[in-house]
């Protein structure tokens, strides 16, 4: 698959990148995103919830009333989940939301999120590029230059991550810059478009073929 390389200005630069078909023109694999999706939406989660129970309740242990004769349901102490002020039944305790899923799968979906982009005409490739200085104006121009559409969401992944670019794109919220590394399913999916650099092609195809 040949793509037309364009500068940050929007312009293409009169030559083309070959995109591996190995990486970028697979039939995406819609059960196994929904799986990497899901992984990682689980790993946001803290897990810190937590509620008392009754082992847990400070309180008076003395029996409220008679066991028989009072025509109502027994009651052995005031911490019991059924009074007001008691502990909470069944309630939520600490645990880890972590999904795990082999190699294998978490290669073949960051492939199928790649290769969805590309089918669907939502990536670009740009030149490699640096800030001479930390600009969020200089990011906010590349961005609507080559994105187009300022309600969506744009996800920029470069070779490795320059610190004028990082801070440049810091104060952007429809925009998110990622290293080739470190970018994951949920992120490309999530975007509108996908712009890659030069570099990050070469890095993403170096590291997803079999």
């Amino acid at each position: 698959m040949k793509v037309t390389v364009h500068n940050t200005k929007g312009e293409a630069v009169g030559r083309e990148i070959d995109l591996s078909d190995a990486v970028f023109g697979i039939e995406p694999n819609e059960h196994v995103l929904y799986l990497a999706v899901k992984q990682y939406l689980a790993a946001q989660r803290t897990g810190t919830h937590s509620a008392r129970e009754v082992s847990q309740m400070s309180g008076s242990t003395r029996k409220l009333k008679k066991q028989k004769g009072t025509g109502t349901a027994r009651a052995g102490s005031i911490k019991s989940g059924l009074f007001r002020g008691g502990a909470r039944i069944f309630g939520p305790r600490p645990r880890k939301y972590v999904i795990k899923l082999n190699k294998k799968v978490k290669r073949l979906a960051r492939i199928s999120a790649l290769s969805a982009k590309a089918n669907s005409g939502a990536l670009r490739v740009v030149e490699n590029f640096d800030f001479s200085a930390p600009k969020t104006k200089d990011a906010r121009a590349m961005v609507d230059a080559i994105h187009g559409d300022a309600r969506g969401k744009v996800l920029v992944v470069v070779s490795n991550s320059q610190p004028n670019v990082r801070k440049s794109f810091s104060n952007l919220p429809n925009a998110k810059l990622v290293t080739a590394q470190s970018v994951n399913v949920y992120d490309v999916l999530n975007a509108s478009t996908l712009v890659l650099t030069e570099g990050s092609v070469d890095s993403l195809q170096t590291a997803l073929k079999a």
